[in-house]
């Protein structure tokens, strides 16, 4: 029996789903729209006599199997059309939008600011404003508890398609809190219900819920890599391999260049005692990951302590150190003149005092503005 039942649980047992028999309904889902036991969100609507008029997917699509960062096509589901957002499109239409009811939000994300799956949310709110629909999210746990709270805080400058709003890395809020803030602090003027979680307490890992652990996205295979994604997912603006491609991605770091037993040594001495290091040596293996088919050398992340554990200074302290310890090989990646670091990370001075500064200089801005941040979020929160 599960601790907590999902907004999509709540939204069916209590009765909501009643308000939409007979209507016009989009629904933006994919994969993770399901009630343990019972179905998928579409099939469900459908089969309680709503109007499933359109469909819109995240990246990775419908089924939650394409590779990160591909593009995909539209396609049907039922006969019912199915809008890629993730492509030349990341937005609903707004002409398709109109012709709706409502629209109807269930994806689980991870609670990490360059996870697309908020960004998609952002669009969806925006559409729905412009459209003047209602717009329903059927809320969803924040796997990484909604109490502990990681900077940097977004730069405007750098907002992107993994960086849509000037949140921490970790924001610490579900979908549903998440949608309130976005509506309200970007005034997209939307309708915005949230069919709340039932018996979700701030301080729950996902692992204390009892729901069923369904894989986000094909990287986030369980929540150990959920957890040192919003630190780990910054060495995807490396030259070093995060661990995609392999049975551990987000949990394992190298390169076919790196001196693990160095990097074991130079980061004991900094004291970390919630994660362990390990000497691994790996093949990542598939289309598009770093150093596909070669032997790397790397470390594996074991964490000791997760409530303390802050995945984003560990990221940093790593960068720093194999930095120092190969600045011959280490590279930051460039695209079009600009670093994806950046835009991950969310702030420039990280980069820069990274490689020109202290650790201790980088790792403080992580903390700028998130007491400010944690402040100024109270008024959209749910729960306790």
């Amino acid at each position: 029996m599960s601790v907590v039942r999902s907004g999509l649980q709540v939204f069916f047992d209590d009765g909501y789903v009643n308000d939409f028999k007979g209507k016009r309904v989009g629904v933006v889902t994919n994969h993770s729209g399901y009630y343990p036991g019972r179905g998928h969100l579409i099939d469900l609507l459908i089969e309680s006599g709503v109007n499933v008029e359109a469909i819109f997917t995240p990246e990775h699509g419908l089924r939650g199997l394409i590779p990160a960062g591909e593009s995909y096509s539209d396609e049907s589901y039922r006969g019912i059309p199915v809008y890629s957002l993730y492509g030349p499109r990341r937005k609903p239409p707004v002409d398709i939008i109109r012709g709706l009811n409502a629209v109807i939000y269930s994806i689980q994300d991870v609670g990490v600011r360059f996870y697309t799956y908020i960004s998609t949310l952002f669009y969806t709110i925006e559409a729905a404003g412009e459209a003047g629909v209602k717009v329903i999210v059927l809320d969803n746990p924040n796997p990484l508890t909604g109490s502990i709270i990681e900077g940097p805080i977004l730069e405007p400058t750098l907002r992107s398609f993994i960086g849509i709003w000037s949140i921490p890395i970790r924001y610490g809020l579900t979908a549903g809190e998440l949608a309130r803030l976005f509506n309200d602090e970007a005034d997209l003027k939307a309708e915005v219900e949230v069919i709340r979680l039932d018996g979700w307490r701030r301080r729950m890992w996902f692992d204390e819920t009892g729901l069923p652990w369904v894989k986000p996205s094909p990287a986030i295979v369980d929540l150990n890599s959920a957890l040192m994604y919003p630190g780990i997912g910054l060495f995807e603006g490396t030259n070093v391999n995060e661990g995609r491609g392999t049975s551990k991605p987000f949990r394992v770091i190298g390169a076919p260049w790196l001196n693990n037993v160095k990097l074991i040594d130079e980061a004991s001495s900094l004291g970390l005692r919630d994660v362990e290091l390990m000497p691994i040596e790996y093949k990542p293996m598939g289309t598009g990951v770093k150093y596909n088919g070669e032997e790397c050398r790397g470390v594996e992340l074991i964490v000791r302590n997760r409530e303390s554990l802050r995945p984003v200074k560990l990221a940093l302290t790593l960068i720093h150190l194999i930095s120092r310890i190969h600045p011959g090989e280490f590279k930051f990646l460039e695209h079009n003149g600009a670093y994806h670091f950046d835009y991950l990370v969310g702030n420039r001075g990280v980069r820069e005092r990274l490689m020109n500064g202290s650790l201790d200089e980088a790792l403080s801005i992580v903390d700028d503005g998130v007491s400010e941040y944690v402040r100024g979020i109270g008024g959209y929160v749910l729960y306790d």
